[in-house]
């Protein structure tokens, strides 16, 4: 039976946590990694955990650490974990197929953004519950952006004004969700991108400067020095 917090929220989360985490190099998946102390994994479900509307957490785990990450999270949150897949798509069909029915708001959050606080989990949560098929938090774009060939001259300079960064959690009707997935078989790097193939329109929200996405050790520095500032 899969696990639940709040027996009167409406949102079940699905966080994929199976990856290999390259980029952040050498030390076992990346949702697993320390910050603080504690695994990546630890801090976002904390924070997950803590927003009043969820009622279902459900974990996408490397498969050979099920049993581990199970009983890592048990003390953190009522968590249901699953084998995860090959890659990230895989992962949050695997968790999606996990969620028990009645749950009809599903967000999906990356546990590299480990401290994405609980308010913006509430807010996609919220976008989602007023209407909207599809949410997606972002930030605005800052660095001045350019196009450039693959002979690494510059071809113009893109209008950043009509750009964003995108979050998680990420929000969608669950019937909405399980279509994208089903529909498709490409690879993207969030499943807003599924939902879009479809022709969905994707509402947005603001991000939050906390989420930010932990992918190489630099990252992990400015994580560690934003939790410092952060209250217990």
């Amino acid at each position: 039976m899969t696990a639940q917090l709040n027996p009167r929220g409406d949102v079940a989360v699905l966080v994929p946590a199976a990856g290999a985490g390259v980029r952040l190099g050498a030390g076992g998946p990346k949702a697993l990694r320390l910050l603080g102390g504690e695994p990546l994994l630890v801090h976002a479900v904390r924070r997950v955990a803590a927003a009043r509307s969820v009622r279902t957490i459900v974990v996408a785990a490397p498969p050979l650490d099920v049993e581990a990450v199970t009983a890592l999270l048990a003390p953190v949150a009522p968590v249901t974990v699953v084998p995860g897949g090959a890659d990230r798509q895989e992962s949050v069909a695997a968790a999606l197929a996990a969620v028990p029915a009645g749950a009809e708001i599903i967000l999906v959050h990356d546990a590299a953004r480990a401290l994405a606080p609980p308010e913006l989990v509430e807010s996609v949560a919220a976008a989602v519950r007023a209407g909207n098929d599809a949410v997606i938090p972002v930030l605005p774009v800052v660095d001045t952006v350019k196009e450039i060939g693959a002979d690494g001259v510059v071809l113009g300079t893109v209008d950043r004004s009509a750009l964003r960064a995108v979050q998680t959690p990420q929000g969608f009707r669950r019937a909405v969700l399980e279509a994208a997935h089903a529909a498709s078989s490409d690879a993207l790097t969030d499943d807003a991108g599924l939902v879009e193939k479809q022709g969905v329109p994707v509402a947005c929200v603001p991000g939050h400067t906390h989420a930010l996405k932990i992918t190489t050790p630099f990252d992990l520095v400015v994580a560690e020095a934003l939790l410092s500032g952060l209250s217990p």
